[in-house]
C-alpha cells in the first residue's frame, strides 16, 4: 500500500510544471466522470471513515429478549465488540457520544458512562450524551466525524441507546399555557401518531399504501434475516429473561431481531383498527415497532485507519439536519435528505442506496414519493416497521445496516444516505461513501 503511494506521489510531481504558473491539474478536484464528481481538498488522509459499525438485535418492547435487561447491559456489548474486533487500544479514544431519548438525561449519562466501564474503556475516556429525538444516533456519530473534523481529537465513537421497556414514551408533565396562543408550538405536542395522520390526510397517501408498505418491510426483513445478512452488524448479547409468574430467571443469548413478521399480508393488516383516530389510517401494523437496542459506530482518520492496517467500512461526506411544520413533522427525510446530498456535492441521483427510518408508514410513503426513490433502492432490508425503532439507537443501527449492504454490493453502490423524520418538525440526513471507492486520485463515479 504505501509503494502504491509513493508511485502516485511521483505521477503527481511529473504533471506538475515547473513554470511559475498554476497547474490546471490537481488531486483536489476531479471533475472527470458523471455528476458524481465533487470538490475534495487534497488532504485525503483527513477523511473520516468509519471502521466498524455494530448493534445489538433489537426486540419488542417489555415482552421481547430485553425485557429484563438494564440500558447499561445493551450499550456495553457494542462497544466492547468495537475494541475488540479492531484491535484497538481503547485509550486511544477521543470521546464517546451516546444518542438517547427518553431517559433522564443525567440518568442515562451515568448508565453510559458504566457501560463503557464495563466494556473495558479505561476511566481516562470521556463520554456524553446527545438527544435530537429520533435522530439522536445518527447525531451522535455526525458529532463524533465534526469533532475529528475540527482535529479535537483522532478516534471517537458514536453511539446511540434505547430501552423503551425501562423509559415508556409518556407526555409533558406540565405545560406552558402560552402554547395556545402559539400554533406550532401546540403542535409539538402532538401524538406521533396524530403527525402520521396529519401526513397521510394532508398529501394523500392511503390506508393501502400504509399496509403495503409494511407488508414489505417485513418481507425484506425477514430474507435479509434468514440469509444471514444481518449477522454483520449484530453482536449477540448474553442476559437473562424473568419468567412473569414463577420469578425465575433465566439465561439466554439474544442473537437475533424478534419483531419481524415473515407472514405479514394485506388481509391481516386491513383487520387492525386505526390507533390514533377513528377514521384513521395508522395503525400499529403500519407503524414503527417500539423496541430496546444499542449500536455503536468507529470512526477515526484515514491517515490513522491505514496506518493501523484497519478495513475502511465507510466514508463520512456530509450531515443535515432541518426544520418542517410540526404537525407533520413526518415530511422531514423529504427536506433533509435533498440537503445532505448537496452538501456532499452530489446530485440525488448518484445515491445507490436509502435508509429511511420507517417512523410511519405514511410519512415513509410520502417521502419516498415526494423524492422520486426508486423502491430497489430504499430499506432493502426492511425498516423499522418490521426490525423495531429504539429512539435513541435507530440511527446508530441504520449506519451498520446500510455500510455492510453497501460492502456487499461492492462497486455497483458507492453511495448511500441515512435519514429520518424527528420529533417537534424536523428531518436529519447523512451522506456515506463505501469505504473502498476511491483513492487519493479518484473522486468520480466511472461510467
Amino acid at each position: 500500500m504505501e509503494k502504491a503511494f509513493n508511485r502516485q506521489s511521483i505521477l503527481l510531481q511529473h504533471l506538475q510544471p515547473t513554470s511559475s504558473h498554476q497547474s490546471p491539474l490537481s488531486a483536489s478536484n476531479c471533475a472527470a466522470g458523471d455528476s458524481a464528481a465533487y470538490h475534495r481538498t487534497a488532504a485525503f488522509g483527513d477523511d473520516v471513515v468509519i471502521v466498524a459499525a455494530y448493534r445489538t438485535p433489537l426486540c419488542k418492547s417489555k415482552r421481547g429478549g430485553f425485557k429484563d435487561t438494564l440500558p447499561d447491559d445493551l450499550l456495553a456489548p457494542v462497544l466492547k465488540a468495537l475494541i475488540e474486533k479492531t484491535n484497538l487500544d481503547p485509550s486511544e479514544v477521543g470521546d464517546i457520544i451516546v444518542g438517547t431519548v427518553l431517559a433522564p438525561g443525567s440518568l442515562r449519562a451515568i448508565e453510559c458512562r458504566m457501560a463503557a466501564l464495563y466494556a473495558g474503556i479505561p476511566d481516562t475516556v470521556p463520554i456524553r450524551t446527545v438527544n435530537r429525538q429520533c435522530s439522536s444516533g445518527l447525531q451522535a456519530v455526525a458529532d463524533v466525524a465534526a469533532y475529528i473534523k475540527a482535529g479535537f481529537y483522532d478516534i471517537g465513537i458514536g453511539a446511540g441507546l434505547e430501552s423503551m421497556t425501562v423509559d415508556p414514551m409518556d407526555s409533558i408533565r406540565k405545560i406552558n399555557p402560552k402554547v395556545d396562543i402559539f400554533a406550532q408550538a401546540k403542535d409539538c405536542l402532538l401524538p406521533m401518531g396524530m403527525t402520521s395522520e396529519n401526513v397521510a390526510q394532508r398529501y394523500g397517501v392511503t390506508r393501502q399504501e400504509q399496509d403495503q408498505a409494511a407488508v414489505e418491510s417485513h418481507r425484506r426483513a425477514a430474507a435479509a434475516s434468514a440469509s444471514g445478512k444481518f449477522k454483520d452488524e449484530i453482536i449477540p448479547v448474553s442476559t437473562k429473561v424473568v419468567n412473569p409468574k414463577t420469578g425465575e430467571e433465566m439465561p439466554v443469548t439474544i442473537s437475533v431481531d424478534d419483531g419481524i413478521r415473515p407472514n405479514a399480508n394485506l388481509t391481516d393488516l386491513a383487520k387492525l383498527k386505526p390507533a390514533f383516530k377513528k377514521d384513521g389510517t395508522t395503525t400499529a401494523g403500519n407503524a414503527s415497532q417500539v423496541s430496546d437496542g444499542a449500536g455503536a459506530v468507529l470512526l477515526m482518520k484515514r491517515s490513522l485507519a491505514m496506518q493501523k492496517g484497519l478495513p475502511i467500512l465507510g466514508v463520512f461526506r456530509s450531515f443535515t439536519a432541518v426544520g418542517v411544520d410540526p404537525a407533520v413533522m413526518g415530511v422531514g427525510p423529504a427536506v433533509a435528505i435533498p440537503a445532505a446530498v448537496k452538501s456532499a456535492g452530489l446530485e440525488l441521483e448518484d445515491i445507490d442506496l436509502f435508509e429511511i427510518n420507517e417512523a410511519f408508514a405514511s410519512q415513509y410513503v410520502y417521502c419516498c414519493k415526494k423524492l422520486g426513490l426508486d423502491p430497489e433502492k430504499v430499506n432493502v432490508n426492511g425498516g423499522a416497521m418490521a426490525l423495531g425503532h429504539p429512539l435513541g439507537a435507530t440511527g446508530a443501527r441504520c449506519v451498520g445496516t446500510l455500510l455492510h449492504e453497501m460492502k456487499r454490493r461492492g462497486k455497483d453502490c458507492r453511495f448511500g444516505v441515512i435519514s429520518m423524520c424527528i420529533g417537534s418538525g424536523m428531518g436529519a440526513a447523512a451522506v456515506f461513501e463505501r469505504g473502498d471507492s476511491v483513492d487519493e486520485l479518484s473522486n468520480a463515479r466511472t461510467a
